[in-house]
């Protein structure tokens, strides 16, 4: 389940993606009809992006104030690129991984 969470494949037959966009599930599987519609996600990936990445550019902002000094505008070029895109990859990532706990111990598949 872990590999298929890491590769965002369908949680049966692994290979399909299980993304329709960038967060959007599909409604089903394409190649072994595995429906997805009944497993929801909610809010926790949201919140495991929030607090995993926002821990970690914080703690890698101050260092890098400690360590360079730099102006304030280095840091408004900074994490404005980094933090976005690393929020979405866990996002993605723990999407993926709680519909499949979600598939694995509530369906009946």
């Amino acid at each position: 389940m872990l590999k298929s969470a890491l590769l965002v494949r369908c949680l049966r037959c692994g290979r399909n993606h299980v993304f329709a966009g960038v967060l959007d599930i599909r409604l089903a599987c394409s190649e072994c009809g595995l429906e997805f519609t009944a497993h929801d996600a909610g809010d926790g990936p949201a919140a495991a992006s929030i607090f995993l990445i926002g821990a970690i550019a914080v703690e890698l902002a101050l260092w890098v104030d400690r360590q360079f000094e730099p102006d304030l505008w280095v840091h408004a070029l900074i994490w404005p690129v980094l933090v976005p895109p690393l929020s979405l990859l866990v996002m993605r990532f723990a999407k993926a991984m709680l519909l499949g706990l979600q598939w694995r111990h509530v369906s009946t598949s």
